[in-house]
């Protein structure tokens, strides 16, 4: 429930860190809380959309915690696939054929739409378009997250990622000015699976070599296959 409310302690475990950290956190105005009766308090949505933008800036190590943290809170398998099966058969592209923000937004809604996993396609392209507008989702070099600016419990029929690969970079509104080629687009139903895909996906992308090998491939198929390794690969790191 994104009204949860939590204190230092609960915060600590989901955010899998030592509970002086997230005090020290707190009284540096460095995370969302407030404080009532001498007791810090913080809600689990303000929580999660302070994870979302941290995320690009954190470590392997840091980002696997939370995942293991956000897991535990909400009964998630840490050890099973989570990203591949949410791509639908024809749900990744490659070439994708688009050379703006805007156009690329289109062709992976319409991707998803193919596949019949969305209700309203324009509705959807709006949400996108409104949560770029807030911050880009170009959070990584080189590859974009575009995802609406909360769940879509009922607009999708379930919980998807889309993939789409350029064969040229993009200006996609990335804080350094660089372009982007690689695009997910995350839809879920609710917020915890919504952290939780956003995580996977970020320590899948933490070693360039894989960056390199998912930007380099010549197919769908094979962008596929790359993304499948990936991820088992983090599934296979050391606790």
């Amino acid at each position: 429930m994104p009204h949860e409310a939590m204190d230092e302690k609960q915060v600590a475990a989901y955010l899998h860190m030592d509970v002086r950290e997230v005090v020290k956190l707190a009284s540096r105005g460095k995370i969302p809380c407030r404080k009532i009766a001498g007791k810090w308090q913080f809600r689990k949505g303000r929580i999660d959309h302070w994870i979302e933008a941290q995320m690009h800036e954190l470590g392997g190590e840091r980002l696997a915690g939370i995942e293991r943290g956000v897991s535990a809170h909400h009964g998630f398998d840490t050890q099973g696939a989570l990203v591949c099966p949410l791509i639908p058969p024809s749900g990744v592209a490659v070439p994708l054929r688009a050379r703006t923000r805007d156009s690329t937004i289109r062709r992976l809604v319409d991707l998803a739409d193919d596949a019949d996993l969305v209700y309203g396609r324009d509705e959807l392209i709006d949400e996108i378009r409104q949560r770029e507008e807030l911050c880009s989702t170009s959070l990584v070099p080189g590859v974009a997250l575009p995802h609406p600016r909360h769940p879509l419990p009922y607009d999708i029929s379930r919980s998807f990622i889309v993939v789409g690969l350029t064969s040229s970079g993009i200006p996609y509104g990335a804080e350094d000015g660089s372009l982007t080629r690689l695009f997910f687009l995350v839809c879920c139903k609710d917020d915890r699976t919504h952290l939780h895909v956003l995580a996977r996906l970020c320590r899948m992308f933490g070693e360039i070599a894989a960056l390199e090998e998912m930007t380099a491939a010549a197919s769908a198929e094979e962008l596929m296959r790359v993304l499948e390794r990936c991820e088992k690969a983090v599934l296979t790191e050391p606790a």
